[in-house]
Formats: C-alpha cells, structure tokens, sequence
C-alpha cells in the first residue's frame, strides 16, 4: 500500500532511529492514539501501509504525529502505559480499563492453609493483582488453581462440606479435608505468589538515554515502582541519580513490565555467567 501525501510527509517529519512514544491525532488536535516502538518512524510507515480495519480508521482521522524521545524501550513502555491512562485515546481500547472492581487476596483460614480469595476492592494495598470483572479474577483464579496444583474449595470456588471436585480428578493433594499439611500446601501458595510479584528489593535501572551524553534511569524501592528520568552519564552516584527521578504512579501494569524486565535481565545475566 502506497502512503497518501498526508501521511507521507507525517512521516517525513519524524527523525529516523527514534525509541520512544508517539502520539497520533486528529485533525482538532486530540490524541486518538498512544504507542511506543524502538524504531518510531518504521511503526508509523507500518500503521499507515497496513490494510487492517483498524489501521485503515487510524490511517483516516490522523492529521498530526508528535513524538517523546525515551532513549530505551523500558522507559518507552512505562511512559506509554502512563499516557494511556491519562488521556484514554479511542483506538486505545485494550488499555482503556482502568477500573479495577475485584482483587486477590491472600489470606490463612482457620486450619492454617493460605487462602487465595475474590473480595470487592479494599484498596487497602494488601491485593496481590486487581482485575475488571468478576468473571475475570474467577477465570484467572481457576487457571493458576489448576496450575499450581492448589484447592478450589479452600480459594472459595467450589463450594462443599466434604472434598472438592479437583481432588476425584487427583488434581487437588487433598488440603480440601486436611490431608495435606498446610506447610506443604502454602509453599506451593508462595511460589503462585513469588511469580507475580517484583522481588521485594531496590532497583536502579541504567538505561540509554536520549543522547550520547545522558542516561535514562528507572528507580523500584522495595518492590513498588517510584518512576523515571534522564540524567549525565557522567553521574555514578545512586543518590545524585535518584534525584534525576520523576515521580510515578504503582499500578498493575507497570509492574508487569518491570517484572518482565527484571526477568529478561536476569536471564541474560545467567547466559552471561555459564559462558564464563
């Protein structure tokens, strides 16, 4: 598909090898959409060559592109995320959700086994993850049951006054009708929960920045994101570096990130050290 003059010379303005977040919008200046590519340029010729449903519109109502220079995709993707809850762009659907109804909780019932529990959100900042629906936390909550080989009848999904259907199925090791110690039963609880959490420690993350002479730096304290910013390279100090830092909201997405990077790196560090 050849690209009309319009989006042509849209194109042409953006300066090529640009990593970082783009803005798309229409002809009155609103932003219908937020992205981010490590190559900027070479995703706008994508959107606009692209013979999708969705693109074509795309293609139609878009008038003006600004960019935001990150440096880095880690920073790209935190400041996308960050975007798209702030200004809610139409063809932004999947990330338009902002309203998280129910939450996982984690809690030890009377016979000392740890419980994963569906409540309404408390806000209390104790919930392990946050979802839309019901339907949703129910549907996820089956899936790691199932995976991690827990109790549907102890994380309240069946309900029974003897054992829970998963453990005819020998799919459940009988913490149901306390045939599994509740030791062995939480490690399993521990593990769930270790694979969706960012370790509760401090990471400061040096990144490439924007220009030759800076970097781009991304501060976690105990496990919850504090936020991002650039300073000169030159600068190897962690506290002159946190106060480049602009601070930022926690929430569930940006902590999906991080944890994928945090496990990206710490798979590249384990190559690293077997080739040694």
């Amino acid at each position: 598909m050849t690209l009309n003059d319009r989006l042509k010379a849209l194109v042409e303005r953006i300066p090529k090898n640009i990593c970082g977040v783009y803005y798309l919008m229409n002809d009155n200046d609103e932003i219908i959409y937020i992205g981010k590519s490590i190559n900027i340029r070479q995703r706008l010729i994508q959107h606009f060559k692209s013979t999708d449903k969705k693109e074509i519109k795309l293609q139609h109502f878009t008038y003006k592109v600004n960019i935001e220079n990150t440096g880095n995709e880690l920073i790209a993707l935190l400041r996308e995320s960050e975007l798209i809850k702030s200004h809610l762009p139409i063809f932004n659907r999947a990330q338009r959700k902002i309203n998280f109804f129910y939450a996982l909780y984690k809690e030890e019932n009377e016979k000392g086994y740890e419980a994963l529990i569906i409540k309404k959100i408390e806000n209390s900042g104790k919930e392990l993850l946050a979802f839309t629906s019901l339907n949703e936390a129910k549907d996820y909550l089956f899936s790691m049951t199932e995976k991690y080989m827990l109790c549907q009848k102890i994380n309240g999904l069946y309900k029974s006054k003897s054992a829970c259907f998963q453990y005819s199925l020998k799919e459940c090791n009988g913490a149901c009708i306390n045939l599994e110690e509740p030791k062995e039963y939480n490690k399993r609880v521990r593990k769930f929960i270790k694979s969706i959490q960012l370790p509760k420690k401090d990471f400061l993350f040096e990144l490439d920045g924007r220009t030759n002479s800076e970097k781009g730096i991304v501060l976690v304290e105990k496990g919850i994101y504090k936020g991002f910013g650039f300073c000169p390279i030159t600068i190897d100090s962690h506290d002159e570096m946190i106060n480049y830092i602009s601070t930022k909201q926690d929430n569930k997405d940006v902590r999906g990130i991080l944890f994928r990077h945090i496990k990206k790196e710490l798979i590249k560090y384990s190559k690293e050290q077997s080739q040694l």
